[in-house]
């Protein structure tokens, strides 16, 4: 086997053996209340982000894009 051969082999079971440990800590019980926590931090900033581009980004917002006209 070449270096490269080597070099590939042993980066996918450094890989294997970060994501199995990845996994454990990730559904270990003792580590729910944890995450729990911060469940919804994704949607809150996307909420806040949203809220920020509307004045950078109007044709987003259905005032100017004349939409609330439509209803």
């Amino acid at each position: 086997m070449t270096q490269h051969d080597w070099i590939g082999l042993i980066m996918t079971i450094a890989v294997f053996f970060v994501m199995l440990g990845l996994y454990t800590y990730v559904f270990h019980p003792s580590n729910k209340e944890r995450f729990e926590k911060q469940r919804y931090i994704p949607l809150d900033e996307d909420l806040d982000d949203k809220s920020n581009l509307h004045g950078h980004f109007p044709e987003h917002s259905p005032k100017q894009a004349g939409m609330e006209e439509q209803k």
